[in-house]
């Protein structure tokens, strides 16, 4: 099946590129030249559509970027920002680097449209293929500027920041996350968390800098004082205060919840700089 689907693209794109030539002719543009266009890119997202249903990924994203170059040479940019992020999803799963340019070309036409939004989102989904298929986290942490975040694009920026161990730009978004949620009825709740992981950032450039960051938040928001993710921190930074190991470990087995990887490698440097300093004092 796989096969018969494969074949049948290949079929529609070479109808494609007939039509594109057909549109090129003298008499095609005379005659219909942009119909041809129209339905030559409609070639092409069908055949993509055939690739992936054969799981040939290379192919379908190729596919869908040739349809979003003919969408281009139409004007149609919102189609053709929607097939490049296809071949990018494509690509994704065989080509990663390839997936990349597809993506930033969809960039380019949603910040041209006046889509920063949409065009934030898919600047975060080429940090996760930085992170996660490329293995190159500080291109994944690219600088923003003059693009608008939604706040999971601010979060997500901000953990890459912290991987990098880019502490102070990961502080300010953490706080400035945080101070918009606590003034937020609806976003309130998230705002604990966000201080508790400025906070975190703070423990590992130095510990005072953390305990005077704490005592800001609980004044800035109360509610911070008594959620658990501030009685955490405390305890946490009571055991590095002492440089008590064991207490270390406690608190971060009984802490608020499952802890996730970020927090599991931040909480792992704080404690490797306690057991340093005792290493040091024998």
């Amino acid at each position: 099946m796989a096969a018969e689907k494969e074949a049948e693209a290949q079929r529609l794109l070479n109808e494609a590129e007939r039509k594109v030539r057909g549109a090129q002719s003298f008499l095609g543009g005379l005659f219909g030249g942009s119909s041809r266009l129209e339905e030559a890119a409609e070639c092409c997202t069908r055949a993509a559509n055939l690739f992936k249903m054969a799981k040939n990924w290379s192919q379908a994203g190729a596919a869908f970027s040739r349809a979003a170059q003919l969408q281009l040479q139409l004007q149609s940019k919102h189609d053709a920002a929607t097939n490049f992020v296809d071949a990018g999803n494509a690509f994704k799963k065989a080509d990663p680097q390839e997936a990349v340019t597809c993506l930033l070309r969809a960039i380019e036409i949603y910040t041209d449209m006046g889509r920063f939004t949409i065009a934030a989102r898919h600047h975060v989904a080429i940090a996760e293929i930085y992170e996660s298929d490329l293995l190159d986290i500080e291109k994944g942490a690219a600088d923003f500027s003059g693009i608008f975040l939604p706040t999971s694009s601010l979060l997500k920026v901000a953990a890459f920041a912290a991987q990098l161990e880019q502490f102070p730009r990961a502080i300010d978004i953490y706080e400035q996350v945080g101070s918009v949620a606590m003034d937020s009825p609806l976003l309130k709740y998230s705002a604990k968390e966000h201080f508790f992981r400025a906070a975190l950032c703070h423990f590992c450039v130095d510990m005072l800098n953390a305990k005077l960051a704490v005592q800001r938040y609980e004044e800035m928001f109360p509610a911070f004082s008594d959620c658990r993710e501030c009685k955490l921190i405390k305890k946490l930074l009571e055991a590095h205060e002492e440089q008590n190991v064991d207490a270390f470990t406690d608190a971060e087995f009984d802490s608020i919840s499952r802890l996730d990887q970020w927090l599991t490698a931040l909480l792992l440097r704080i404690k490797r700089s306690i057991q340093g300093d005792e290493q040091d004092l024998r």
